[in-house]
């Protein structure tokens, strides 16, 4: 056991969370995101039985966010014709209101199919067993100060 890290992190997420460099992106992906398709590149853990907030602000008090990029979090745009409400991302404002000094001004919303794009190109990808809709969420980590 060590002081200070949240119980939730594994050996491995904490191991990929320090592995990770400037620019690399992680993403936190809810149950029905496919995990495996979209990280053949990249390194997946699962954290079946965890819910993406209880991981999202784990995450946040060790890696700081992208300063770099306007935009370093993206959530995944509810797609046109759906009527899906998304009560989780208010959840997410307020842990990067809470952990990042411009609070939620540094998520935007991307389509789907782009979404899954950027989803290829992470250094790792988290299996959660969150069951809301459109729960995806992925960040791009900074540097410490």
């Amino acid at each position: 056991m060590l002081k200070g890290i949240p119980r939730i992190l594994s050996p491995e997420l904490l191991k990929v969370l320090c592995e990770m460099g400037h620019g690399d992106r992680i993403l936190i992906a809810d149950g029905n995101f496919p995990c495996e398709s979209m990280g053949k590149n990249s390194i997946v853990i699962r954290c079946d039985g965890h819910g993406i907030p209880e991981l999202l602000e784990a995450v946040l008090t060790l890696m700081p966010l992208d300063h770099v990029t306007d935009k370093p979090v993206k959530l995944m745009r509810v797609s046109p014709g759906e009527d899906v409400d998304t009560p989780i991302w208010n959840t997410y404002f307020d842990l990067l209101d809470k952990y990042d000094r411009r609070g939620r001004s540094t998520a935007e919303l991307t389509e789907r199919y782009e979404f899954y794009e950027h989803s290829r190109g992470c250094y790792a990808i988290i299996a959660t067993g969150e069951s809301a809709l459109y729960a995806n969420i992925m960040l791009q980590k900074g540097v410490v100060v």
